[in-house]
């Protein structure tokens, strides 16, 4: 499976994905947001998957995703 890096809005948003993602077996860190994937500052996962799942699952609830790239 690949690494990516998932930006996210908040911080807030960043704790609830990691909470969540963790809760169903995936590993997952929170950093600070590659200046290369989205403008300004904000934070990201960086999580091992499969990256249409992982989106899936963000999605139903209500979690949103700025950007992401392979890391």
């Amino acid at each position: 499976m690949k690494i990516y890096i998932i930006a996210l809005n908040s911080i807030t948003f960043a704790l609830k994905a990691q909470s969540l993602l963790m809760s169903h077996g995936y590993e997952c860190e929170i950093e600070r947001t590659p200046k290369n994937l989205v403008r300004g500052c904000g934070y990201s996962l960086r999580i091992n998957g499969e990256i249409g799942k992982i989106l899936e699952m963000l999605d139903a609830h209500k979690i949103s995703v700025k950007a992401y790239m392979e890391g």
